[in-house]
């Protein structure tokens, strides 16, 4: 209860309490949301999938046996076998590790990309403006599976090339959200007051503008989530993402499309792991804006 009561003053002594006090009361409205706990829980899942895959897969991922190709769901394979014989069930529990891979490694290159250059560009404004708001308008105005192919193309198939695709076609959303705060932010009476002060621009920058940027960055990157797996999984498909024998979801859809009506466990079983992962990410993300998006407080 002491705890509690530190966590829910009113009136913190310091930073720390203060950010820890706003973690717990987000945590609290995001138990009270039912599609956000299930979208946590699944990306919960996810992630220990993705750790104790060598624990939870009864086989290897890659290992072949021809004598057991295309074996339906059972008790002892229940995903099938594939058209090598691998078991299904394995590869996507190891699939796990490649799209939680995937996932973090664009968001930790495109977020603070695009929340650097939006801050920037909305806190200076004039000609800084104008260039950086031009080259993402580049970026925005062509959609972002057709870019990610061009660029995937130009790299090369590989899953490092597909994450730097995926990375560089998502910042520009970033981009524009960070702008749009800093426009607001800029104009702020304690940034005038820290200006006055005598503070550089990067200390404005980094202490005032990009912190109250984040929980609009951390909303966006969450609703993405699902669309960046997506958009990894049809570079998979068509053979420009993870390359075989590596465990990836899309790859192992683009596998078994050739026996989507007589072995429809093949493709449908990896299918099924995007569509309950993006929905995942979906679900949190809404809870996530309906309790840190400031508008919505008063509803």
């Amino acid at each position: 209860m002491q705890l509690q009561a530190w966590l829910l003053d009113d009136s913190p002594a310091s930073r720390g309490q203060a950010a820890a006090g706003r973690a717990y009361r987000v945590s609290l409205d995001l138990m009270r949301n039912p599609l956000a706990l299930v979208g946590m829980l699944i990306i919960l899942l996810l992630i220990l999938t993705a750790a104790l895959a060598p624990w939870i897969a009864p086989e290897t991922p890659v290992g072949q046996d021809l004598t057991r190709r295309l074996v339906p769901p059972s008790s002892e394979h229940w995903m099938g076998t594939d058209q090598l014989g691998r078991d299904i069930f394995s590869r996507v529990i190891y699939g796990a590790r490649v799209t939680l891979l995937i996932v973090a490694l664009v968001a930790v290159i495109s977020a603070p990309l695009g929340l650097l250059i939006g801050a920037v560009s909305g806190y200076f404004g004039g000609w800084t403006d104008r260039i950086l708001m031009g080259m993402t308008d580049v970026f925005l105005s062509m959609p972002k599976l057709v870019l990610a192919l061009a660029f995937a193309a130009a790299l090369g198939p590989g899953i490092e090339n597909a994450i730097i695709a995926i990375a560089i076609t998502t910042w520009p959303a970033y981009a524009r959200i960070a702008r749009a705060e800093a426009l607001t932010i800029r104009n702020t009476e304690f940034v005038a007051a820290t200006r006055l002060l005598g503070a550089s621009h990067t200390r404005i920058i980094t202490r005032q503008v990009l912190p109250l940027c984040t929980s609009s960055m951390i909303i966006r990157v969450t609703l993405d989530m699902a669309g960046i797996i997506l958009t990894a999984a049809g570079l998979g498909f068509l053979g420009l993402g993870a390359q075989p024998p590596l465990p990836e979801w899309g790859a192992m859809i683009s596998s078994g499309r050739s026996f989507i009506f007589d072995q429809w466990w093949v493709a449908t079983m990896p299918g099924f792991a995007i569509i309950v992962v993006s929905l995942g990410f979906c679900f949190l993300g809404d809870g996530l804006r309906d309790v840190l998006d400031p508008k919505s407080e008063g509803k």
